[in-house]
């Protein structure tokens, strides 16, 4: 079992200026590591690092360029890059005009950008971890919000493979795939995701809990959600019934919502 030693540890957080990254920040910054706060918003990514104490690097995540001069100030600023929590996310309404877009690039090419960055020093270093911010809708799905549910599928996916390629090389990759958490992307999820998710949501800061004590250890998936467990796993013992299941659940939501 690989643990990260979080005192002193240099860590970059995207997405960082609220919700699961802002929590992040703070929890990591509480245990002693150095972390960059990154976010598309500069008000919001400066906010939060001036509570963290550490530094604040604007950047969009959906621009290899700009992620590449993220890791590079990263590594300016600490001379080390340990952790890179790869935490930016969208859940843009299924029916927006550009949701496929935004999602595959935001959910699923951000982190490919971070990988290609962050590799070639860390190959050589023999030693990096990676944390990717999927969702239980990567393991399960996501009613109602296609978009999300198949670009969080391809987070996890791309998450194992890098795990697959590099684990005996001195990278450590994980996915962290929370269900429901109380965080303005939870907000504006519309009314289904609040009759699905809402019941169990959890606070961004149980999160960073979850993920610091998955920090002492290398298991591949983090879930904040015990259930989440038990699910994937009756998912993958009997599709079918999981599947039969699924769909009685989304014609309740469309009773429930007057849509069906």
């Amino acid at each position: 079992m690989t643990a990260l030693l979080l005192d002193g540890a240099a860590v970059v957080v995207t997405g960082a200026g609220s919700g699961i990254g802002a929590a992040l920040a703070r929890r990591l910054t509480a245990a002693g590591a150095r972390v960059v706060v990154n976010d598309r918003d500069p008000v919001a990514a400066q906010r939060v690092a001036a509570e963290v104490g550490g530094p604040a690097f604007p950047a969009d995540v959906t621009d290899p360029a700009q992620v590449a001069a993220l890791v590079d100030f990263a590594w300016e600023s600490f001379g080390a890059l340990d952790l890179f929590c790869a935490n930016a996310g969208v859940a843009p309404p299924a029916e927006a005009a550009n949701a496929w877009e935004l999602a595959w690039r935001v959910n699923v090419l951000a982190h490919v950008h971070a990988a290609e960055a962050l590799l070639p020093r860390w190959l050589a270093a023999g030693r990096g971890r990676l944390l990717v911010t999927a969702s239980a809708a990567g393991l399960l799905t996501m009613l109602g919000n296609a978009p999300y549910a198949v670009t969080k599928h391809a987070a996890v996916s791309y998450a194992e493979w890098l795990r697959a390629s590099y684990a005996h090389r001195g990278i450590t990759v994980q996915a962290l795939c929370p269900q429901g958490v109380r965080t303005p992307m939870l907000e504006a999820s519309g009314p289904g995701g609040g009759v699905l998710l809402d019941p169990g949501a959890i606070s961004a800061e149980e999160v960073a809990e979850a993920v610091v004590e998955a920090l002492g250890g290398d298991s591949f998936l983090v879930l904040p959600h015990g259930e989440v467990a038990d699910f994937y796993q009756r998912r993958a013992t009997d599709p079918d019934r999981w599947l039969r299941g699924m769909n009685r659940l989304q014609q309740d939501l469309e009773k429930r919502l007057g849509t069906g």
